[in-house]
């Protein structure tokens, strides 16, 4: 059993990512604890809210730091939601521009749509051999919540690391839905509110760790 550790920096649907991830197959703990962020199987980001607030949470507990450890041993990270849009450089809400943990390069911004914010049951085109998407339906939808997402990837080819997995959705043009790139995975909607969706995904993940 995967021992998965939900970030608590005060921002997300942390009890929810817990029930789901238990749900899932994994031993679950919620915490800030910096140690046992960081020797855990896998850690999850998640995130509601505005972007420099989940900022300011996770600078509190030197959340981006715990990221940046993880990544640099080739430790599992998954982001949901805000926790996928901090993990690029900047975010910039309302005219507020906000740093973030800053592992891919690019800005988190307000999405072209008419009908904000984007929020339901949308379709995603996942790539071929996608780890989280393994035995889905091309078709399966995944319930999103959010007005703002990356709009572009901006992470140049290395002969060093795999190409990213990029996993894209539409409203009002087209978003990164999901991120597959070496350790760090990240998706913009919520699997723990996605149903056997998302149940699915995260069992994916647990798989890979």
């Amino acid at each position: 059993m995967a021992r998965v550790v939900v970030l608590d920096y005060g921002s997300g649907n942390l009890r929810s990512a817990e029930r789901a991830l238990t749900h899932a197959g994994a031993d679950v703990e919620v915490t800030a604890d910096r140690r046992a962020a960081s020797e855990a199987d896998g850690l999850v980001v998640p995130g509601v809210g505005a972007f420099a607030s989940c900022m300011s949470g996770l600078l509190a507990v030197d959340g981006h730091k715990i990221i940046d450890h993880r990544l640099a041993g080739d430790r599992p990270v998954l982001g949901i939601c805000v926790g996928m849009q901090v993990m690029f450089e900047r975010g910039v809400e309302h005219s507020v521009k906000a740093d973030g943990v800053g592992q891919w390069p690019g800005a988190v911004e307000r999405l072209p749509a008419d009908v904000l914010p984007h929020m339901g049951w949308n379709d995603v085109r996942a790539p071929q051999g996608s780890v989280l998407f393994d035995g889905m339906d091309p078709h399966t939808r995944f319930y999103f919540v959010h007005s703002f997402a990356a709009q572009r990837w901006e992470l140049a080819p290395s002969e060093a690391i795999a190409p990213a997995m990029l996993t894209w959705a539409d409203h009002g043009g087209p978003f990164l839905a999901a991120v597959e790139n070496g350790a760090l995975t990240a998706t913009q909607f919520h699997p723990e509110k996605s149903g056997a969706a998302g149940s699915h995904l995260l069992r994916n993940w647990l798989k890979s760790l």
